[in-house]
C-alpha cells in the first residue's frame, strides 16, 4: 500500500499501451502490459485462451497475476486489460497496487481505432459498434469505482495526458479519522476543546487540502467497529497517510491499535487538549506506540501539524 505504481485502465483501444510507453520514458520506470504477461506465461495468445478455456478462466489468470504484482517491491507502470476491473477482487487489487488512472473514451472512437483489428475476441461479431457500446456501459461502474484519476482522452494530446498523470502522481491521499464525540466540538466542554464546532474543523482541513494540492478525506464515527473497518479499508483504497484522533478509544482500544499496526503508511495520533495535564487515564495511549508521532495540546491546529508531518515524511 502507498506504492507509487501507476495502473492504466480503460476499454480496449483507449491508448493504455501508448500512454504506458510514453509515461515510462517520462518517469524512468518499467512498463508492463498484464495481457502480454499472461500470454508469455501461457505460451499462447489471449484469443487462444478464450477459445479453449473461456473468458472466466482468463479472468482467473488476471486475478492471480494482480495478486503477485501487488507483492513486488519495485515501482512500475502497469497497463491492464479492458475487462480487468470487472471482477470485484480485481478492483481491490488494483487499488492496492497503486494509483489507478482510467483512460475514458467514447464508443465511436474505439470503433474507429479497432474496426480492422481481428485480434480482439470480444469484437468478433456482426455489429462491433453495438457490442462496444454494450460492453462499455456494463463496465462503466466498475471502471469508475476503482479509479483514482479519470481522464477523458478522446480529444487529448499525448503530452496533455502524460502531464495530467504526472500531476496526479504528486498528489497524496490522506485520511483523517475522528473518533467518538469529536463531532460534538463546540458543544462539549468548551473550556477544554474550544468553542469552534466540527464544521469549522472540516473547513480547516479542506482548506489545507486545497492549499497543498492533496486529497484529504475526513471520517468520523462514535463506534469502534466502524473505525476499525475504515482503517482496514485504507489498506486497499490507496491511502498514503493517516491522522487519527481516537477520542476515548485512545486509552483502551487494543482493537483499533491492532488495526493501525496493520497499515504501514505514516500515521499520526492527534489530541486537541494537552492529555498530559488531564486525568491520569488520559495520559496513557495504547494507540500511540503504533503511530509515527503523537501531537497534543495545540487545539485544532494540531490537525494541520499532523498533516504537514505526513507530507514532509513523504518527500
Amino acid at each position: 500500500m502507498g506504492k507509487k505504481n501507476v495502473i492504466l485502465t480503460g476499454f480496449m483501444g483507449s491508448g493504455k499501451t501508448s500512454v504506458g510507453l510514453r509515461l515510462s520514458y517520462r518517469l524512468r520506470r518499467p512498463v508492463e502490459d498484464t495481457d502480454k504477461l499472461i500470454e508469455r506465461r501461457e505460451g499462447r495468445s489471449i484469443s487462444e485462451i478464450f477459445a479453449k478455456e473461456g473468458e472466466a478462466h482468463f479472468r482467473q489468470l488476471e486475478t492471480a497475476l494482480l495478486a503477485e504484482l501487488a507483492e513486488r517491491s519495485y515501482t512500475a507502470i502497469y497497463s491492464v486489460g479492458g475487462g480487468t476491473p470487472v471482477r470485484p477482487e480485481n478492483r481491490k487489487l488494483l487499488r492496492q497496487l497503486g494509483k489507478v488512472v482510467l483512460l475514458r473514451i467514447k464508443p465511436e472512437t474505439v470503433y474507429e481505432r479497432l474496426k480492422e483489428d481481428t485480434t480482439r475476441p470480444l469484437l468478433q461479431c456482426g455489429d462491433p459498434l453495438k457490442r462496444i457500446r454494450e460492453l462499455m456501459e456494463s463496465r462503466k461502474e466498475a471502471y469508475e469505482s476503482c479509479a483514482d484519476v479519470i481522464l477523458d482522452v478522446d480529444d487529448m494530446e499525448m503530452e496533455d495526458i502524460i502531464g495530467e498523470i504526472e500531476k496526479e502522481m504528486n498528489r497524496m491521499k490522506l485520511l483523517v479519522i475522528n473518533g467518538p464525540n469529536i463531532n460534538f466540538l463546540g458543544i462539549r466542554e468548551k473550556s477544554i476543546y474550544g468553542a469552534q464546532d466540527y464544521q469549522y474543523l472540516l473547513n480547516l482541513i479542506q482548506k489545507k487540502a486545497q492549499d497543498t494540492g492533496n486529497d484529504i478525506e475526513v471520517y468520523q464515527s462514535n463506534h469502534e467497529g466502524a473505525i476499525i473497518d475504515r482503517i482496514q479499508e485504507a489498506y486497499f483504497d490507496g491511502t498514503e497517510g493517516i491522522v487519527i484522533n481516537p477520542g476515548a478509544y485512545t486509552h483502551y482500544s487494543y482493537a483499533i491499535r491492532d488495526a493501525l499496526a496493520s497499515i504501514t503508511v505514516p500515521k499520526v495520533e492527534i489530541h486537541i487538549s494537552d492529555i498530559t495535564k488531564r486525568e491520569e487515564f488520559r495520559k496513557v495511549s495504547v494507540t500511540a506506540p503504533v503511530c509515527d508521532r503523537q501531537i497534543y495540546g495545540l487545539g485544532l491546529e494540531g490537525y494541520l501539524k499532523a498533516i504537514e508531518y505526513i507530507l514532509q515524511k513523504a518527500t
